[in-house]
């Protein structure tokens, strides 16, 4: 099902319909402020092995992170954070980052690498943040990418919907998405290390 969301006031049935998805273990694809994203409800353990399954990764081995309405949600998933870090998170996002952090005994062990960190998301992005806030809880965040070996990522969700209808349960159309990935940074230790510069100004964090 390919369904259009208005990218700046996302109509209300229309998350309704995508979170229903999600309850039911779907997996969809949402627009984010980067790339176009694959995911699902974190707490459904059969959907995040699906979705490793469609991007042909094994769960345990899988780098993936997730996708919060806000920084409210991260004394969930993760230990406690210093004030110099969460004076950093706080500036950057909403944003197109992910930030590693340290994590706990709540995030579902899919997620939860030997490391024991795990990526998090705050996207600016309304309807990404709309699904997390009507669900209740996380989604997956996964990035979709292209088969084409200049063109790392899709960006026509229509293109998107007809790569992908028969492999997910549900496309959102927020518009065309971005071609570059977000900015990936570790705080683990204290300091800010950024792994993969892509979306962002790192200058935030200087």
């Amino acid at each position: 099902m390919l369904l259009k969301i208005h990218p700046e006031n996302p109509q209300e049935r229309h998350i309704a319909a995508a979170v229903d998805c999600l309850k039911k273990g779907g997996v969809i694809i949402y627009p984010t402020d980067t790339v176009y994203g694959m995911g699902c409800d974190i707490t459904n353990q059969k959907a995040i092995e699906r979705v490793c399954r469609i991007k042909g990764i094994r769960p345990e081995k899988a780098q993936l992170s997730f996708i919060c309405q806000d920084l409210r949600h991260l004394a969930d998933y993760c230990k406690p954070i210093d004030n110099s870090i969460f004076r950093i998170l706080k500036r950057a996002l909403p944003g197109p980052f992910t930030f590693i952090l340290n994590a706990n005994n709540q995030v579902p062990k899919l997620l939860n690498s030997k490391k024991k960190t795990v990526g998090i998301r705050v996207p600016d992005n309304m309807i990404a943040r709309s699904i997390v806030e009507f669900l209740g809880n996380p989604i997956l965040s996964t990035s979709i990418r292209d088969d084409d070996e200049i063109v790392e990522y899709s960006t026509d969700p229509e293109l998107i919907y007809e790569k992908y209808s028969e492999l997910v349960d549900l496309v959102i159309d927020g518009g065309y998405g971005g071609n570059e990935a977000s900015t990936i940074v570790d705080v683990t230790t204290g300091e800010v290390e950024v792994i993969r510069q892509g979306k962002g100004d790192i200058n935030l964090f200087l």
